[in-house]
């Protein structure tokens, strides 16, 4: 996705009211030793600002972080919640080494702004698909020599774990979203095979060096971002039913048609591979359109912008930033409620809407082959109800992520008694020597 960003603080989570499934590791299929990822800023947990000390200050991270935490969203992302239904602590970056990063429960390669296609001058990330292939490609060989070392395997996957682990994709969105920019319809539908042969040449280079199990998503519906709309959606007659532009998301539905060919024709290849393909954009789509059902009161506006609805989105002013626009002094500021909105900054989705798409990942039904899942749902929604359904669906969300809190809060102190810089992502250095000493004990 572009990266126009910054955030919010509600206190609540998502108040879901459809007989939404609070799923954990014992209720469904979904476990695996590790989990190994790749893809954009929706699944980018701190590569980005490590990377290229991509600036994502506040409002960022402050719904359940309480600051910035690397994340281009109020709070957690979809892979934080499908790690927290494993009782997993979340994935930390490949390029995040301040701190001691754990990867024993695997690693995240994603990074926000990159591309299936090779990055060049004008990329806002230069970590494409490829370069993150190439960046597993060293860590997995890294890790089996450290392996050696007694001392390292507390934070190293162990070997077995490249082979059992899960690969999750979630990429090609800002392929489609930059060419928009540049080409006409007809050159953007080309373009879809070469994207996706890049694709296909990236995921069978993992398997060539030990990926088995490829769980991959399929783009969301692009034209229903805030940022997209008011780019492209001037004219009312490209908007459909809810105001989304049918145009990027007829090209997202062609990109998702030609990626599903892919995965078929993948398995058919490579007979011991397991191959997962999960549809993002029906569960997506359904929240935009059906959103009242789910407790949220705003599909398209971003809760932090500037320019008030319908779309709450200006190009000229990112989410957190105070500008001059027009004479006057402004700041792009967060709502008052997170849990109201679907989108976050006009490019990215709320952590409430995270969960509830996390949620739906998680009932199975939404995968190809389907993932059988047996999801405890809260009891259904009546008027009378509402309110103890609410307090029900905040209660579980909590608890799904009161241990993945813990650890992230334990991992900041441990890093302040270093002597580490008390900004998690502004850090650069800590003391060796007294690293080194915590590793031998």
């Amino acid at each position: 996705m572009a990266l126009n960003l910054i955030i919010a603080f509600p206190t609540t989570l998502a108040l879901f009211c459809s007989y939404l499934p609070i799923i954990s590791s014992s209720s469904n299929n979904f476990s695996y030793p590790a989990i190994f990822n790749f893809g954009d800023s929706n699944s980018d947990t701190g590569g980005l600002a490590a990377g290229i000390a991509f600036p994502l200050g506040p409002p960022n991270g402050q719904t359940y972080f309480l600051e910035p935490a690397g994340r281009f969203c109020d709070g957690r992302l979809i892979i934080d919640f499908i790690m927290g239904s494993m009782g997993m602590p979340f994935l930390n970056p490949y390029l995040d080494s301040v701190g001691a990063p754990d990867f024993q429960t695997g690693c995240n390669f994603a990074t926000g702004g990159s591309t299936i296609l090779p990055a060049d001058a004008s990329s806002t990330s230069p970590f494409s698909f490829r370069i993150q292939v190439a960046q597993f490609i060293r860590f997995k060989a890294r890790v089996l020599e450290l392996l050696a070392d007694k001392q390292f395997r507390k934070f190293l996957p162990p070997e077995e774990n490249f082979k059992q682990g899960l690969y999750m994709f979630d990429i090609g969105q800002n392929d489609l979203d930059i060419a928009f920019y540049s080409k006409s319809e007809d050159q953007v539908i080309a373009s879809i095979p070469t994207i996706l042969a890049e694709f296909e040449t990236g995921i069978k280079e993992l398997y060539y060096h030990g990926a088995r199990i490829f769980w991959i998503h399929n783009t969301s519906p692009l034209g229903c971002l805030p940022r997209i709309i008011a780019n492209f959606g001037k004219d009312p007659s490209k908007l459909d039913e809810y105001g989304c532009i049918r145009s990027q998301n007829s090209m997202a539905k062609l990109f998702n048609t030609q990626l599903h060919d892919l995965c078929t024709k993948f398995k058919g290849q490579f007979p011991a591979a397991t191959v997962t393909y999960v549809d993002i954009f029906a569960i997506k789509l359904n929240l935009i359109s059906n959103y009242s059902q789910f407790g949220f009161k705003q599909s398209l506006a971003a809760c932090c912008g500037y320019g008030g609805l319908p779309l709450n989105f200006d190009n000229r002013i990112a989410c957190g930033e105070t500008k001059v626009l027009n004479g006057s002094l402004v700041t792009a500021k967060p709502c008052n409620n997170t849990t109201e909105y679907v989108n976050w900054d006009g490019n990215h989705y709320t952590e409430a809407a995270n969960l509830y798409v996390s949620s739906q990942i998680l009932t199975g039904k939404y995968s190809d082959p389907p993932l059988l899942a047996n999801a405890q749902f809260i009891v259904g929604s009546t008027g009378k109800k509402k309110k103890k359904e609410k307090k029900n669906w905040t209660e579980g969300a909590n608890k799904i992520g009161r241990r993945q809190r813990w650890r992230w809060r334990l991992r900041r102190r441990r890093r302040r008694r270093r002597g580490c810089d008390a900004d998690e992502r502004q850090a650069t250095s800590c003391d060796d020597d007294k690293l080194r000493r915590r590793r031998r004990r």
